[in-house]
Formats: C-alpha cells, structure tokens, sequence
C-alpha cells in the first residue's frame, strides 16, 4: 500500500531518486542480516503499553520469547534512537546493551545455547515520529473524529516497525507463534489491534487496556493499534468471522458499504485459497488515512468511496465499479501478508501479486474483458525508471513499479502459459505452498517454472531486473517476416500473439533474428495487439 500516490509525478521523481541513493551504515543496521541477527528466531512478542495521547507518547514493554539458533553473547534488536530504552530484563537482570542509530546490541551475561528457548522484557517510553502522510510516511497519526473524540492510528511499512515498540525489525523473521497486543488508552475510547479481542481491564487510572491475540506468524510492520471511539459491526461469511470497527458516525453506511468485503472474499478464496489468518478473523477498521494490509486488522480510509478516494487509477471506468481500498489492502492477506519477503528489495512479491488480485476481483465480478481493459489501464502508471528489484541488506526498495509492472508481468506470463486452467492452478498452487511462508525472487521463479515446465526465468529477468520492457521489432525480408526480441536479458525468449489479416497466431521471437515461415507482402497485413502482453513493439520499414 506504501506507495499508491506513485501515480502522481511529483512521486515517480522523489521515488527514482530515493531508491538510488548511496546506502549508509544506518541502513545496513536496519536492513542486513549479520550475525546478531540471524543467531536467534523469535517465536513471539507480547506487546503491552499504554497511548497517553494528549503528551503523544507510549510507555511500556515487550517480552521478546526467541529459540537461539546459534551459540551467541549478543543480539540485535531495533528501537529508534527518538525512543527511550528504559531497561532490558533477563532472568530478573538487567542487560547491557548499546546503541547505533536505531539499532540496540543487547549482552548477556553468559553464552546462550543453540536449541534453548529464551525472553527478555524490553521497557521502553518516548515519543514515536508522527507521519506527515501516511501512509506515505511511516509514524502515528493524531487525528478526531467529527465529535472532537480522539483517533489516532500508526503505519510503518518500510519506515520499520521499531518506530514504535522494541523488535527484531526485519521481515526476514515473523513471530512463529503469534503476538499479543496490549494497549491502554483513556476512558471512553477502544484500540482495535490485531487478532482476537480476549479482553478488557479498567485500569482505575482513567485508563482501559484492550487486548488483542494474533495465533499466527505476523510481519512486524503489520502489528497495529487504532484507537478511536469505534462502533462494533460484527457478520460472517460462512465460519470465516467478519468485524468491523469504524466510527460511530458512519456506523450506517458501513453495513452496506463492506458488504463488498463478503464478494471479494469469495473470489480471493476460490482463486487464492482458504483466508490465510481464520483463527484470527477478518477485520476492516477505519483509519484516519487511506489504508494499510495491517494483518487481520486491515486499515480502512476510502471514505466508503467506489475507485481510490473516488477516482479510477486505470482511467478504463472500470476502477469505479470497486472500492479500491477494500480489494487491494485484503489482498495483501494472501500476498504480504501470508506469503512475506525476506527482503524490501523484493517487495514486488508483496506489491505486484496484490495489484494482480485486483484484476482478478474483476474478472470474477465482472468478466475477462473487463479484467484485462482495467489491466491494460494501469500501463498508464508505469514509468519504467529503475529495476524492480532493489538493492539487498539496505532497507531499499526497488521502483514502484513493483504494483503496476509487477501485475502487468503476471497477466503476461499468463497468456505466455497461454492455459487458462494451468494458470489458475498455478497460482492457487503458489498461495497455497507459500502460505505462511518468507520467501524470496528465486523461489518465485523456481516455483513458476517448475509448475508450468516452462523456463520463465528470462522473463522475469527482464521485467524485475532491468528498467525497460521487451521490445518486439517485426520486419518483412523476401516476403517472409522476421522478428527478434531487444532486451537487455541475455538469451531471452518469450513467445507473443500476433495477427495475420485478424488470425492470431504465435510466433517465438528470441533476442537474434528469426526469419519465419509465414509470408507476407506488406507490413499493414500484420497486427502486433499488447492487451495480452506488457510489450512495446515497432515495425521496421
């Protein structure tokens, strides 16, 4: 969702630049994975703090439960450097630790053991960064609602979750066994955070603590808290639990509204698989900006708006027919959310897969020719200007064209398979192998490959690694018509669809000239048509 402003040039420009940018031993800290990182797995985080909004501040702990991996002294986990580390307990002993930038290197008094199963508590207090945008920018949001009540929300993707609470910050390692969420606010208001309610303590302090169970694996970007004076609508879908916390004010329009979350949920899990989080429900809650795939808490902004915030992305009309926030943040519950990248920089597993899935709502609310006309749309969005792929251990991102790019690379490897039911198997196959899982680009390509007995690697070489798209250059030599691919990647191949006065046929262009059998005489006998394939194509005279 990080990015969905890239539209607009102002951030195509900022963003091009931005990924660029030379790494520093800062990004590396909060990117790489050296061995205070990789000696431990955590297995869960039991967050417990309280929001005192007025000074915007947050007091409180995490215990950190972790199976050491390797024998180590020290580890590494991420708070930042704005926040305070109030103590570190282990075993009824404080720690030494210390700090660089916003990471924390954390002794222990004795070797931990590789196998053995340890926590710490983490106490921490300070004021967290307050996003200018969100969810643009990472941080909270102090916002009220129309009767001056409070609402306050964080997003942190990409920005890093230890903006806000102690934690291994990488999306290397999720919480095998889930997280709790405990948070205090004042009197009259409710945090909704992810997972199942299991509770709430009156404080006597003029404080309510709320509390929040997740059972499965969770991106650390993904943990939440949304505090407003919220309205509880609660439905189902089958024995698929729906919530919905949204403020009391739009409590009406948000029955009718969401029921689109009941057809997206049919077509996702038909095509997609069972919803991957089920023991810890299904929820949208509205946020005081646009949306987040905040883990079975997904933020809701749209305005109960069709298209995004009333507008359609694709320019097709066809954007409108949907509310853009709805479909898209729920889709990351299967692709970001169930299946996660071990790095940022190949974020485009996230982003790329989830803009696909909203062709896919399309095409099963309202047809094939619809879904591809608000695919083809979206080329309009592409710039084209870096690799997809970013750089490795740095916390970088690669282009945004990880959401556009990223789908139209899809849409064209399925017509490449050119097997409708191989396809959706295929797809189905991958949500269902990955669910759960960190993966990376090589597993991607690995998996497609070995699921449609194709070599798809060139072509995933040259839309995730290189800026530009395939170029098909079609000449006419002694009546006879001839092709090649220009393409950076090395020994690329990649069969396309022409036209021969309105035949389709397929022809196997590669990155030399390939003289064919067809005879032609002049070039305005030929249609090159690039609905089915993301391509660029030019006739040579």
């Amino acid at each position: 969702m990080k990015k969905l402003a890239l539209i607009t040039l102002n951030f195509l420009g900022f963003h091009s630049l931005s990924a660029q940018e030379i790494s520093t031993r800062k990004d590396s800290l909060q990117g790489g994975l050296r061995i205070e990182r990789t000696c431990f797995d955590v297995l869960r985080y039991d967050l417990n703090i309280k929001i005192n909004i007025d000074q915007k501040s947050i007091l409180g702990y995490n215990d950190i439960s972790f199976k050491v991996v390797s024998n180590t002294k020290k580890i590494q986990l991420d708070l930042f450097d704005n926040m305070q580390v109030d103590s570190i307990i282990f075993n009824s002993k404080e720690l030494k630790y210390e700090r660089e930038f916003n990471a924390v290197f954390i002794d222990f008094p004795a070797n931990l053991n590789s196998g053995t199963v340890e926590k710490i508590r983490f106490y921490y207090s300070g004021k967290p960064i307050v996003a200018k945008n969100a969810p643009w920018d990472g941080g909270f949001i102090f916002s009220k609602d129309k009767q001056g009540k409070p609402w306050v929300a964080v997003a942190c993707q990409g920005t890093g979750a230890s903006l806000w609470y102690p934690v291994k910050d990488s999306q290397s390692d999720e919480p095998d066994n889930g997280a709790t969420i405990k948070v205090a606010v004042p009197n009259g208001l409710m945090d909704v955070s992810n997972g199942r309610f299991i509770g709430s303590e009156d404080l006597k302090n003029g404080y309510t603590r709320w509390d929040w169970e997740v059972k499965n694996p969770i991106n650390t970007y993904d943990i939440t808290i949304n505090i407003a004076d919220f309205a509880h609508i609660h439905d189902n879908l089958n024995d698929l639990d729906l919530d919905y916390y949204v403020l009391k004010e739009n409590e009406v329009k948000a029955k009718t509204h969401f029921e689109e979350a009941k057809l997206m949920l049919t077509c996702f899990q038909s095509k997609f698989g069972t919803y991957p989080f089920k023991n810890d429900g299904y929820k949208l809650v509205e946020t005081p900006y646009l949306g987040m795939e905040h883990q079975s808490a997904v933020a809701y902004g749209n305005k109960y708006k069709k298209g995004y915030l009333g507008s359609d992305l694709s320019s097709t009309g066809i954007g409108l027919l949907f509310d853009y926030i709805t479909i898209h943040e729920s889709g990351h519950e299967w692709f970001g959310n169930s299946i996660t990248s071990k790095d940022i920089a190949d974020m485009w597993i996230h982003e790329g897969f989830t803009m696909y899935s909203e062709v896919v709502y399309v095409e099963c609310q309202f047809g094939l020719e619809k879904a591809q006309k608000y695919m083809n749309g979206m080329k309009q969005n592409v710039s084209n200007d870096i690799p997809i792929i970013g750089p490795f251990g740095v916390n970088k991102e690669g282009s945004g064209d990880m959401y556009y790019k990223g789908a139209l690379l899809l849409n064209t490897l399925r017509h490449v398979i050119n097997n409708d039911e191989l396809w959706w198997k295929i797809v189905l196959d991958y949500s269902i192998t990955f669910r759960h899982k960190i993966i990376d680009s090589e597993t991607v390509v690995a998996f497609f490959n070995k699921e449609s007995k194709m070599d798809l690697t060139p072509i995933f070489n040259q839309y995730l690694r290189y800026p530009s798209i395939p170029d098909l250059l079609v000449r006419i030599n002694n009546n006879k018509l001839e092709f090649k691919w220009n393409v950076n990647e090395p020994n690329f191949k990649m069969p396309f669809d022409i036209k021969l006065n309105g035949k389709e046929t397929r022809i196997y262009p590669t990155n030399d000239w390939t003289t064919s059998k067809i005879r032609v005489r002049p070039l305005d006998e030929i249609e090159a048509p690039t609905n089915k394939f993301y391509i660029d194509v030019h006739f040579e005279k």
